[in-house]
């Protein structure tokens, strides 16, 4: 069975991402859980940079102004679950700071190339909704590489990639480092296709019975 996609609807406009559920299924889960909860509606892009990428997913930045906290610093509530597609585990996001935090997942070693979604964090254990979307090959970020800065990769975009990038390219700074000087709000994420995916772990466990 093909992975799930998500449209992803901004004021910017609109792309499309394939959700990786078979290679990485307790992230790419994350994700869609959190899309279909409603938690990214609202959501401002708090953090672009041209030839580099474009971060999202702090409930924070739903009001830029900093009313509900720094954007950037938010995250799920903690304590929260979810199903990890494919599988009948429930994950817990652990309380880490305030906000619910997922378990890295260092399994399949896809590289945050252009176009890729990656989770953003702040060291081990610490990712929980943000993510950044590359707009660069970005393989020194990769978990699998030298040096502290170690995002998986869970997602890529497949439709509306240009929609990305010059996201990344509107003029920012004026309300706080690296914001669009004009805000950009995700309208809306819809999950399509069948999010009953099998991932690749599982698979084996059946094929090795």
């Amino acid at each position: 069975m093909p992975n799930p996609t998500a449209v992803c609807e901004t004021t910017a406009g609109t792309f499309k991402v394939e959700l990786f559920v078979d290679t990485m299924p307790l992230t790419a889960s994350n994700f869609v859980d959190l899309a279909k909860t409603g938690f990214y509606d609202g959501v401002h892009f708090h953090r672009v940079i041209p030839n580099f990428m474009a971060q999202f997913g702090c409930p924070n930045a739903r009001d830029l102004s900093g009313a509900l906290g720094k954007p950037g610093t938010g995250g799920p509530p903690p304590n929260s679950t979810f199903k990890v597609l494919g599988s009948d585990k429930v994950v817990t996001r652990t309380e880490s700071r305030g906000k619910g935090c997922i378990p890295d997942e260092h399994t399949a070693k896809i590289s945050n190339a252009a176009g890729t979604l990656s989770m953003a964090n702040s060291g081990p254990n610490s990712g929980g909704s943000q993510f950044f979307i590359n707009v660069k090959d970005n393989a020194r970020l990769d978990w699998f590489s030298p040096g502290k800065s170690q995002h998986p990769v869970f997602a890529k975009v497949i439709e509306g990639y240009d929609v990305v990038v010059a996201i990344t390219e509107v003029p920012r700074g004026e309300a706080g480092k690296d914001m669009p000087n004009t805000p950009i709000m995700m309208k809306k994420i819809t999950v399509e296709g069948d999010t009953t995916v099998r991932n690749a772990r599982d698979r084996s466990r059946s094929r090795s019975r």
